[in-house]
């Protein structure tokens, strides 16, 4: 199959409707139903369901729907990872270090100053993500290498190190009778009337709680101070805490683990040295 089928494929999957499809690939209809039924024919499977009025995937259309993204998301990769290297060749290292944006403030600050030590150290591009984000902009090829917190994150298929392992804290309303505990459990934190935990726009948090919807740090902490919300993270966020916040460790909230993670084929000269930075830092 070739990139431009699988990009033909996905478009109408996820329109189900091929004038949509047709008018976001920027074609004409006609062609593009001529290229899914000629992809059918040599595969040998109906991957469209077509009535009169809709237009559903088959079984097997879920399967080539799955394989099609993964393997779109892995040119694109292959593409931007050997521009960069075209660039290190050409005498213009850089490397991309994705990290959740308002967490691992000082790991990374450590990390940054360790690197800049090196002799040749490469230009480093910081990449500021929402939550949950920079695994995915690691997996697409947009970074070199990223700051990970696990169970959070998933590592599944990179090389890693292990920077450090904490507890984590419930972040409340400064004031909040539960902030004067020594202590409290992850139900008491979930069941708080008038608190919901927030729902999170990447997948290392609450999607189905009742809360508001947040991307970063930045706006889950002012819900926070506002009295609309609390949450439960990594201790270290301590050091970034706003005024009108409080933390209380909670103690039976899964330990988290922050990890630089790389893809495992990288040659980079550039990623191996802040690799070695950030197992110093």
């Amino acid at each position: 199959m070739e990139t431009r089928e699988l990009r033909y494929f996905v478009a109408v999957a996820e329109e189900l409707h091929f004038g949509r499809a047709a008018r976001r690939l920027g074609m004409a209809q006609p062609p593009l139903s001529r290229a899914i039924r000629a992809l059918e024919r040599r595969l040998g499977a109906e991957l469209l369901a077509r009535t009169s009025r809709a237009v559903t995937l088959t079984d097997a259309g879920e399967v080539l729907l799955r394989e099609a993204r993964a393997a779109l998301d892995a040119v694109g990769a292959a593409e931007r990872r050997t521009r960069r290297a075209a660039l290190a060749a050409a005498g213009q290292p850089d490397v991309v270090l994705a990290a959740k944006a308002g967490a691992s403030a000082t790991l990374l600050a450590d990390l940054l100053d360790t690197y800049a030590a090196e002799p040749g150290a490469a230009t480093v591009e910081l990449l500021l993500c929402g939550i949950g984000e920079q695994e995915a902009v690691l997996r697409d090829g947009r970074a070199d290498v990223a700051l990970l917190h696990l169970p959070f994150d998933s590592a599944a298929g990179f090389d890693t190190e292990e920077l450090r392992t904490e507890g984590q804290v419930a972040v409340l309303p400064a004031g909040h009778p539960l902030a004067a505990r020594d202590d409290v459990r992850t139900s008491e934190v979930t069941a708080l009337p008038g608190l919901p935990v927030p729902r999170l726009s990447g997948h290392d948090g609450g999607p189905d709680s009742p809360g508001p919807r947040v991307r970063d740090h930045t706006q889950l902490f002012q819900l926070i101070a506002l009295g609309r919300a609390c949450w439960i993270a990594p201790e270290s966020c301590r050091d970034q805490l706003r005024e009108g916040l409080a933390t209380v460790p909670v103690v039976d909230a899964p330990r988290v683990t922050t990890v630089i993670a790389w893809p495992p084929h990288s040659r980079s000269r550039a990623v191996a040295g802040l690799v070695r930075a950030a197992t110093r830092a």
